[in-house]
């Protein structure tokens, strides 16, 4: 076999290869509606320093969050916050679930509409940073959900994991970071 015949090969099966993933990235798209969901925050940007006033050593508010781009066929969305660097496991922070797809933003100290779950406090609603040493990682996870989870308010994250499995459209997460001084 000639070296040109089998480099026309190699490009020729690259072309159709590159052409069925970007035909299957367009089905995505077009199934979602989006391209990729997005969180954000006013307060941090991913993979900063969360300011002090969302903590324990501030006024425990939770931060603000925008929402963008979520599928439009999700029927719920989830948010999830833990601390997977807690000495005792993952340490849950806040947990809504069920949230209008419509919702945009969640301000700053302020509640989720939703379904609220129990953080490891054993309580539900916000419960900011406060790690006993050393800097850890703060986990603001968002779910676009094709169905609303039948669960009742209180159920932890176990429980909303479990009902999530298979429903899941998009996935997105915010990490920031905090040290008590």
């Amino acid at each position: 076999m000639n070296k040109k015949y089998f480099l026309f090969c190699i490009l020729t099966l690259i072309f159709i290869i590159s052409c069925a993933k970007q035909n299957i990235e367009q089905n995505e798209i077009q199934k979602t509606g989006v391209i990729q969901m997005k969180l954000t925050s006013t307060a941090f940007i991913h993979n900063s320093q969360i300011p002090s006033e969302f903590t324990c050593d501030g006024s425990d508010l939770s931060p603000p969050l925008s929402i963008i781009d979520v599928p439009a066929n999700a029927k719920s969305l989830v948010l999830i916050s833990d601390d997977p660097d807690a000495p005792v496991g993952t340490w849950d922070h806040w947990i809504v679930f069920n949230i209008p797809p419509s919702t945009k933003e969640i301000a700053k100290g302020k509640e989720s509409q939703g379904t609220p779950g129990k953080n490891s406090w054993g309580r539900t609603g916000y419960g900011g940073p406060c790690p006993p040493s050393g800097t850890h990682r703060y986990f603001f996870k968002l779910y676009a959900l094709d169905t609303m989870l039948n669960l009742p308010e209180g159920s932890n994250k176990k429980q909303i994991e479990a009902a999530m499995q298979g429903h899941i459209l998009a996935r997105v997460e915010l990490m920031g970071l905090y040290k008590r001084r």
